[in-house]
């Protein structure tokens, strides 16, 4: 039965499915031999356990047994879980796109041929009667069914064609060696700035979404343009200044959720994903580095403060995500009535929590509000006549009492599978802040991470990519290794470790001889190795998460100018080059990509410090004074050995010394930390007066400092 089927997986998406009257299957031999056998056409359903509309169809639909009677009548029957096999999920997104001409989503509905698994029609949420203009899904079951029997010739020609359009979605080089340039990167930055919301912040309209790679290249843009582009800084403040205060924050107890269905950044889509905290996360930390804001760096510091608490397992790898739902209804956990708060809190903590958070205003979601910032420190002490301390210590002393209180409520489901690449994005999040913020408990999270990571998810040199319940499962994806690679990279800047290196060193390696494309340039998703699809895919633009041949590209680069290896630069460059037409067209949609071609131009700067560890901390703390997306700093205490090649000839000498490289070259050693700071300080001149303009440019918009 499907309840059998579907409970031995580790997916908590299956196993919500596991009881079901429907005859699911997970995706494997068994399922697509059946289908092959019985000649039936397979109905492919694919969601994950936070999504809102997957539940509602599993509740319309896949509950009712009249409906589960016709699915398992007709088709054969397969749930996947999008998260642990996002190789199926881009290939049937894909065909999607190209069968209904619109983007998909999820839950996505795909039916199969059953001799080739070729989709032949698709579609995403159904309802079970026809409303909103989309058709009954009964009805669509039964259609497709008695399509598939009485025109079989046609779809065999439609899937004919859609094997050859699918397999020219990607891009392929055009065998020219044209020089890479930096327009790309001019014409990302006008390209943002098109989109972007001058009344909100973030870009276009409703749904919003976080898009922190897009951020972020206008972060680097920003440090890299000197005083000539102060917009793009204002662009990044902005927008994460309106996310900070929205309601896509949550404002008691931290953690961004996965998008705002309004323009506002107000009401979210309620789910909380791990993939989305660990780069807004380096991002807050990366703002407050370039601007001093105290917003930045406390939203930075909640963020982590509530992936530590609610989302690291005890074995020390970070949990998926938070559902959207709780007691069947979305949001509920995040609501508050007026009444409720009013009981909660004393007069002065009340009358601020009101005006702060708009309770004093019309209910903002369903009847409930849905706390969101609604003003400033400085109206409430004009309208309330308080100071900002006292402002600010009632506000902190009744966020308290309210999360005390929401601690009572039924929490949304939490799914407990520990992917690798969304560890790998939290990793990085919390090794760049602990640095730069100076919270080691920040790195030691990371560091905790990790070690789950190899302890548990990498076996006989192949990283698995979900673990559950004890046992590892599914090849790891290019997303896996890179955002690993990336990760590491990011961990031996906050504490050098010779395995840490070996690790990050190992995983290049893989990818270059398992997933990469040696007639092309650029990697496929899955490694060569893999289960057989309809199609490989080779992504480059980037999605809810990079784009793994931006990311791979940038740790070549990064990994190349540290270690001195060409083999890595090549292969970065390669990939530019495959992919350099379209780069140049939209380069906005490949921000990840952009910033190893940024790196390669302008050859990223390597810093190496030996000396004791107590001895470096000046020195490294000089080293993070300004934001330099471009700068790696490496502290390597002077009794460190076995080092590669390129690092082991940079000796320790007195009690600190500094070797800074740009690329291949390299100055001649510094054993002061006058002289170092001088060298740093003739490349950051600029710095200080880009903040100075920044400042004079918002104008109004300082009082959200306080």
């Amino acid at each position: 039965m499907s309840a059998n089927r579907l409970r031995e997986c580790t997916s908590p998406y299956l196993q919500q499915h596991a009881d079901n009257p429907v005859d699911w299957y997970p995706w494997g031999e068994e399922a697509l031999a059946r289908a092959h056998a019985e000649d039936k056409p397979i109905l492919l359903s694919i969601g994950y356990s936070a999504c809102h509309w997957c539940h509602v169809m599993a509740h319309e639909s896949f509950e009712d047994p009249a409906t589960a009677e016709v699915m398992n009548r007709l088709f054969i029957n397969i749930k996947v879980d999008r998260e642990e096999r996002p190789d199926l999920d881009k290939v049937y997104q894909s065909a999607h796109q190209l069968l209904a001409q619109r983007p998909g989503g999820w839950p996505l509905t795909v039916f199969l041929t059953p001799d080739d698994q070729t989709p032949f029609f698709a579609g995403t949420y159904f309802p079970d009667e026809e409303r909103h203009g989309l058709p009954a899904f009964m009805g669509v079951l039964q259609n497709i069914s008695n399509a598939f029997h009485e025109q079989r010739a046609d779809i065999k020609e439609q899937n004919k064609a859609l094997i050859r359009a699918i397999n020219q979605i990607d891009p392929i080089a055009t065998g020219k060696a044209t020089p890479l340039d930096s327009a790309p990167l001019e014409t990302a930055r006008q390209q943002l700035a098109s989109g972007f919301d001058e009344t909100h912040g973030g870009f276009g309209r409703a749904p919003k979404f976080p898009h922190p790679s897009s951020l972020e290249q206008l972060l680097r843009h920003w440090a890299a343009t000197g005083t000539q582009d102060p917009r793009s800084l204002y662009m990044a403040d902005f927008t994460l200044t309106r996310m900070a205060l929205g309601g896509i924050n949550d404002q008691l107890a931290g953690g961004f959720c996965r998008y705002s269905v309004d323009d506002r950044w107000m009401i979210p889509h309620f789910e909380k994903m791990l993939y989305d905290n660990g780069p807004l996360l380096a991002l807050y930390a990366d703002l407050w580095q370039a601007t001093g804001k105290s917003l930045f760096k406390d939203t930075a510091l909640k963020t982590a403060q509530w992936v530590i608490e609610e989302m690291q397992s005890p074995e020390g790898g970070f949990y998926s995500s938070l559902d959207a739902d709780s007691e069947g209804e979305e949001g509920r956990f995040y609501a508050w009535s007026n009444e409720e708060v009013k009981q909660l809190l004393d007069e002065d903590e009340y009358r601020h929590v009101s005006r702060y958070y708009g309770l004093d205003q019309e209910p903002n979601f369903e009847g409930k509000w849905h706390l969101h910032c609604q003003t400033d420190i400085a109206t409430l002490n004009h309208e309330l006549g308080s100071t900002s301390e006292q402002a600010r210590n009632l506000l902190e002393q009744a966020k308290l009492k309210l999360l005390a209180q929401r601690a009572h409520r039924i929490r949304p489901g939490r799914d407990e599978k520990i992917l690798t690449t969304w560890n790998a994005l939290m990793i990085k999040g919390l090794a760049r802040a602990g640095r730069l913020l100076e919270r080691p408990e920040l790195i030691a999270a990371a560091q905790q991470a990790v070690g789950f990571i190899r302890d548990k998810l990498w076996q006989d040199q192949h990283l698995l990519a979900s673990y559950k319940d004890g046992r590892a499962n599914f090849n790891g994806y290019l997303d896996d290794y890179v955002n690993l690679i990336d990760a590491l990279i990011e961990l031996l800047q906050a504490e050098w470790n010779n395995a840490t290196l070996q690790f990050a060193t190992d995983l290049t390696d893989i990818i270059l001889e398992r997933f990469e494309d040696k007639d092309q340039g650029g990697f496929y998703f899955t490694a060569n190795d893999h289960e057989q699809l309809i199609y490989r895919p080779k992504p480059f633009g980037d999605e809810s998460i990079p784009a793994g041949n931006g990311v791979a590209a940038a740790v070549l680069t990064r990994l190349g100018h540290l270690l001195g290896e060409t083999r890595y630069l090549k292969a970065a460059e390669r990939t530019l080059h495959c992919t350099w037409d379209q780069l140049k067209q939209f380069p906005h949609a490949y921000c990840t990509l952009l910033q190893s071609l940024d790196e390669l131009l302008n050859p990223t700067e390597i810093i190496i410090l030996r000396g004791e560890p107590d001895t470096l901390l000046p020195w490294i703390k000089r080293a993070h004074q300004h934001y330099a997306p471009r700068r790696m700093t490496l502290a390597i205490p002077s009794a460190t050995t076995d080092l590669p090649k390129a690092l082991s000839v940079k000796q320790p000498a007195g009690e600190v010394v500094a070797y800074l490289c740009h690329g291949t070259h390299c100055d001649a050693p510094i054993i002061s930390l006058e002289d170092f700071n001088s060298a740093l300080s003739s490349t950051e001149a600029a710095a200080h007066d880009k903040s100075q303009r920044f400042d004079g440019a918002v104008g109004s918009f300082k009082r959200f400092r306080e």
